[in-house]
């Protein structure tokens, strides 16, 4: 099914909270003041604030040249005043300097063989392809297909390329009744009638062909025809999961042939490979039960590799690298002995290494892996997370973030490793705004394990003084907190309001290995709960802090986290916040749409006779417990995580008496991304701190 929210791809494997944004069509200009100019009061405060966190140019899909000479990158801008943003292309050298302003638009792509780029916007009234010179002249419109595309792709013949758009198939109730054709209703007699954040659109997101030559091209060819299944697969549509093989003649894509009952149990996504020439289609992962996504073929097109997940319906198992030798049809397991995740896979033009992204102990680094012998090294080291990242010319450019800088981009020696910066999106607010000091500690768990927690210091910081401190407990469940830099749980945005944040990477965490990353499932109440109080005790010993005025704060599975905590901290805490979080584990299993992450964390259904032990773990079984001041946050739009779980945990505060508040955003999701919505939820987050822990 498509649903008309489109996410990037994100680079962690998780569940319930991603650090996802909405990849948008190419907006019309509009009004609006789209510059991270700061105010003189903002200057002379020198930290920062909910207001100065949208005014950061946000930074994203870069694309190296084919001959690895320059760049092409989007930076996104919002204007809080109006609730708008804006998304400009920016071309810069390899070899550094000033950045060249090639207009509004978006999703683009070098055309290979030429010095031309296509790009998307929607100049036309609907978002087309067009095509420029490199300096941003020369602008021509490609596409005039009806309804608009979501994403293309160029072959590496320069001509032909790929678009995704959605395909209306199934029937609407106007359809079914047409002498009503003003009624509003939804039918079903299947699952996954929604996802994430929107019901079901009748309509479905299909890979097309098209050959240009000369003309405007106003329709290509559809490669799934009739079928009701998504490529790429909903909720994120990820555009990197379809793939041009090197001679132009094949695509390989990621798609779920699924629908319904069986969809919304299953994680089984497979591999295809479409011949254009005779039209046909084979399945290259069939027999593989779990996630198979992201294809990639070696340059000489003998090979393709692919991420994979090896557990039925566990969606947060270990990313494996498995490559396919196309004419023997057999394949092979790269990271057997290799206990991390494998991600953004890329090949060198020597047919044999493979470069990934990859997380070790909460920092995400670009890795190479030969082959022929198995041999896998790092190539970035740092305390960083690297997202995405581009090859050419034996040169590498990647987008890295921090917990103190958003993302900018990167020139990387493949050999050595040494990394040169090449964007400066935010420097006037980085000269302008004071960061905390993030520390590296390792605390012992009550099983004798050691775990890696981030402190972070407020700006300033005095160890004479005391201050109030946050427990940070982090979403998915399966989701590490590692270096990200957040526009929304950002974690020096909460020490520049004078707290020290405490954020513990518990049990369930990736890059810790898979035995870590696993053990809580089916374990919500059980070891993470103890390693978030391990890291909260552990700091709160200090003298700087105050350990008297202690919160606790997260969202959907940390909301969750907040939930249960509530019911067993034993005085540690003296506020809470909790968004988007599970509070009723059977009413989750009954309302949420991807069945397959409720039976596998809960171990089943909750009418299974005997109850699966996860249920033990719900919070509402310890609401009579809960003692502290809770603020609960949701939206209306959350499908995931649905709202009502939000207004059963409020109720049951108001009816026990327990100082509570509630927000409620009918427009937004499991996330808030509205500016000004955003900058409400800050002001309201750090109000109900301050009015407890100061």
């Amino acid at each position: 099914m498509k649903f008309k929210t489109f996410f990037s791809a994100v680079l962690v494997s998780s569940v319930m909270v991603l650090s996802c944004s909405k990849a948008k069509e190419t907006e019309k200009p509009v009004v609006g003041d789209f510059t991270n100019a700061l105010t003189p009061e903002e200057i002379s405060a020198a930290k920062l604030s909910p207001e100065i966190l949208w005014k950061f140019g946000r930074v994203a899909d870069q694309q190296l040249s084919p001959d690895g000479k320059s760049v092409l990158y989007n930076v996104t801008r919002y204007d809080a005043a109006v609730n708008k943003s804006q998304t400009k292309i920016y071309k810069v050298s390899t070899e550094g300097g000033d950045p060249v302003d090639l207009g509004v638009g978006g999703n683009m792509r070098w055309k290979p063989g030429s010095d031309l780029v296509g790009f998307i916007s929607s100049e036309s009234g609907s978002a087309q392809i067009w095509e420029m010179n490199a300096d941003g002249s020369g602008k021509v419109q490609l596409t005039a297909i009806e309804g608009g595309i979501n994403g293309f792709e160029f072959a590496p013949d320069g001509k032909k390329f790929f678009y995704t758009k959605d395909v209306k198939i199934d029937k609407t109730p106007q359809e079914i009744y047409p002498d009503l054709p003003l009624t509003n209703v939804r039918i079903t007699e299947d699952l996954m009638y929604r996802h994430w954040n929107a019901w079901s659109d009748y309509a479905y997101s299909h890979i097309f062909i098209a050959e240009p030559n000369g003309a405007l091209v106003t329709e290509g060819r559809d490669i799934q025809m009739d079928e009701p299944f998504d490529a790429p697969l909903s909720p994120y549509f990820d555009q990197a999961e379809i793939k041009w093989s090197p001679d132009s003649k094949s695509i390989a894509y990621t798609c779920k042939k699924m629908k319904g009952r069986e969809y919304a149990v299953s994680t089984n996504s497979d591999i295809y490979l479409y011949n254009l020439e005779t039209g046909e289609t084979q399945n290259l992962s069939e027999g593989m039960p779990g996630y198979d996504k992201y294809p990639a073929f070696s340059p000489d097109g003998s090979k393709l590799a692919w991420q994979s997940m090896s557990t039925p319906g566990y969606e947060a198992d270990k990313q494996r690298l498995i490559v396919m030798d196309l004419k023997t049809k057999e394949k092979s397991d790269l990271t057997k002995t290799f206990d991390q995740d494998v991600a953004n896979m890329l090949w060198d033009k020597d047919n044999t290494t493979i470069y990934f992204i990859s997380g070790r102990h909460a920092r995400f680094q670009i890795y190479r892996i030969n082959t022929s012998s198995g041999e896998i090294s790092a190539v970035t080291k740092g305390d960083h997370d690297y997202t995405a990242f581009s090859m050419s010319e034996g040169l590498i450019t990647g987008e890295k973030m921090s917990l103190s800088m958003a993302t900018e981009i990167f020139r990387i020696n493949p050999v050595s490793g040494e990394e040169t910066q090449l964007t400066f999106t935010n420097k006037n607010i980085y000269d302008a705004v004071k960061m905390g000091n993030v520390e590296e500690r390792w605390v012992k768990t009550t099983d004798n394990k050691d775990m890696l927690v981030w402190v972070i210091y407020p700006p300033d910081f005095d160890p004479a003084k005391k201050y109030p401190a946050l427990l940070y407990c982090q979403g998915g469940p399966q989701s590490a907190v590692s270096q990200f830099f957040s526009f929304r749980w950002n974690l020096q945005l909460m020490a520049a309001n004078g707290y020290i944040v405490v954020a513990p990477n518990r049990r369930g965490l990736p890059s810790f290995g898979e035995e870590w990353n696993r053990q809580i499932s089916g374990d919500y109440g059980g070891q993470n709960m103890k390693d978030y109080l391990s890291a909260i005790d552990n700091v709160s010993k200090e003298p700087f802090v105050d350990k008297d005025n202690l919160g606790a704060i997260g969202a959907s599975y940390g909301g969750y986290s907040v939930f249960y905590l509530a019911g067993h901290h034993e005085g540690r805490f003296k506020a809470f916040i909790s968004h988007c979080g599970i509070y009723n584990l059977e009413s989750m299993y009954g309302s949420t749409e991807e069945t397959f992450f409720v039976n596998f964390d809960n171990g089943g259904p909750y009418w299974a006779k005997p109850q699966p032990v996860g249920y033990k773990f719900s919070p509402h079984l310890f609401v009579d417990k809960w003692d502290t001041p809770i603020m609960i946050i949701t939206g209306e739009m959350d499908l995931r995580v649905p709202y009502t779980q939000s207004l059963e945990a409020f109720n049951s505060a108001q009816l026990r008496g327990i100082p509570s508040k509630l927000l409620v955003f009918p427009e937004e999701t499991h996330f808030v991304v509205k500016p000004q919505n955003s900058i409400l939820w800050q002001r309201e987050f750090f109000g109900w701190l301050d009015r407890w822990l100061k």
